[in-house]
């Protein structure tokens, strides 16, 4: 499977929710999330869909899309925007793909300063009611 299938396979899960048990079905087990304002990668499969699902529900809102993509072998890169609480967030996906098409690597990382500080404040939140739950 090819970095695109695998890619469209991301859009499908996004488009339709970004529910916990779809992202457990396109990550890798040992796959690795890279936040944009946690230092440590965070690893296993758990901990990035939990990480996934959280942003899904922080960024996913209404004004969220995404505007361009790039594909080169096993890594694929899309550009998204949004807005959050009036603030106008862009960033980029860095994600890597198995022989699979199972994410094995996730990167994210986000402009302006304002937003990742908007991002940091909502993604912090989102968490902690997920692990309250």
């Amino acid at each position: 499977m090819t970095a695109e299938q695998g890619l469209k396979r991301w859009h499908e899960v996004v488009e339709n929710g970004n529910s916990p048990e779809a992202l457990a079905a396109i990550i890798h087990e040992d796959a690795v999330f890279h936040s944009p304002v946690v230092h440590t990668p965070q690893r296993g499969r758990p901990i990035v869909v939990a990480y996934l699902s959280a942003a899904g529900q922080t960024l996913g809102n209404d004004s969220f899309e995404y505007v361009r993509e790039l594909v080169d072998g096993e890594n694929a890169m899309i550009e998204f925007k949004t807005e959050m609480d009036g603030i106008e967030v862009n960033g980029i996906d860095l994600i890597r793909f198995d022989q699979d098409g199972m994410i094995v690597d996730f990167k994210v990382m986000v402009r302006p300063l304002k937003a990742v500080n908007k991002v940091w404040e909502q993604m912090g939140a989102m968490l902690e009611r997920m692990k309250a739950s």
